[in-house]
């Protein structure tokens, strides 16, 4: 196996990261230590996650365990990306993109959760 960054879910979850950083540049100045701030950490924080369950593979607990994390911190985004449409500063389209792209990166962690197996764990 090559390192994290062969990772689907690194892939598909650091394009999200990046698409947040750029869009939440044009978020309101009174958002920045409040959701500018909330939903750049919790997709980063996904995106990080992955990155250490990949370390942790050889121990299908500690795998598992940074792979709830991922979903945790993924769900979050998701939860900001509402707050983000429905104070305008997203468009609805915008919305269908990212939140598609953050249910593709939540559908792979569960795989990799159900399938530890898979990505050298144990």
């Amino acid at each position: 196996m090559g390192t994290y960054r062969d990772l689907i879910l690194y892939k598909k979850s650091f394009s999200l990261v990046m698409e947040i950083f750029v869009l939440t540049k044009r978020f309101p100045k009174e958002e920045t230590y409040s959701l500018t701030d909330q939903i750049r950490r919790s997709s980063r924080s996904a995106n990080i996650c992955t990155i250490e369950a990949y370390r942790k593979r050889r121990y299908p607990n500690h795998f598992v365990s940074k792979l709830t994390d991922v979903d945790m911190e993924n769900s979050e985004t998701q939860g900001w990306l509402e707050f983000a449409k429905e104070c305008n500063y997203i468009s609805k389209e915008i919305y269908d993109k990212l939140f598609a792209l953050s249910d593709e990166v939540g559908r792979l962690v569960q795989y990799m959760i159900d399938n530890p197996g898979k990505f050298g764990a144990g």
